[in-house]
């Protein structure tokens, strides 16, 4: 569903990303791992559509994104929760979640409402609830409720798990593995390398702006390099 090919980025003089390749087909997870500061945010952004790629291409369904602007790319169904949440605190829970089907999926928002409410429980409950009052996992779970009322297609997770408790964490990774289930693709960007790696089907390690491995999840579970530099075996 989302091929990038040769994907460069930066900000002014400096190129953060250098030239990517990399793909998520129908029904994957596909992790892309790494520490702060290796260029993940900066690959969503462009993916987004909010930071313009300097060279490459980015081509979502046969359709090419990476001149799109980034109304465009949520309409096609491309759908970025994106990394600390972002919610609008001073709104309420249900609020937030309207807000989600602005671009896409207006039509049936009642419909997808009543599904995320059915995924999370909690914010039926909090649905009039001011959003910046949730606890950190259930802001959380609103953000990534609010992606869904877009009926994405494709949905990027950046740093779901980040904050969250041990407890919070092993909740959130049932719940991606769970969504895919269902049959949504899911591009998952984490410095969470063990457990994205449980789930995920393939793994990118980005180090530096590129790729420095690659590879079936398994495969990469098992790498020694890997082993070495970030789980310290």
């Amino acid at each position: 569903m989302l091929e990038i090919t040769g994907l460069r980025a930066g900000y002014g003089p400096v190129e953060v990303l250098r030239g990517l390749d990399m793909a998520v087909a129908a029904g994957e997870i596909v992790a892309v791992l790494g520490a702060n500061g290796v260029g993940k945010t900066t690959l969503n952004k462009v993916l987004s559509g909010v930071l313009p790629a300097r060279a490459g291409a980015i081509t979502f369904d046969g359709m090419r994104l990476d001149r799109a602007t980034p109304a465009a790319i949520v309409e096609a169904g491309l759908i970025h929760v994106p990394e600390g949440r972002r919610i609008f605190p001073n709104m309420s829970v249900q609020e937030n979640l309207e807000l989600g089907s602005y671009r896409r999926g207006r039509p049936r928002r009642g419909a997808n409402l009543h599904r995320v409410f059915e995924t999370f429980p909690q914010l039926r409950e909090r649905a009039r609830q001011l959003a910046g009052t949730l606890s950190g996992g259930e802001q959380q779970m609103l953000a990534i409720g609010r992606g869904l009322m877009a009926e994405p297609r494709l949905l990027i997770l950046d740093e779901p798990s980040l904050g969250l408790s041990p407890l919070l964490v092993e909740e959130m990774f049932a719940l991606i593995r769970r969504l895919n289930a269902e049959g949504l693709p899911i591009l998952l960007v984490e410095q969470n390398v063990v457990q994205s790696l449980e789930i995920a089907s393939r793994g990118f390690i980005l180090e530096n702006g590129a790729f420095a491995l690659n590879g079936p999840a398994a495969t990469l579970r098992d790498d020694p390099q890997l082993r070495r530099v970030y789980l310290g075996l």
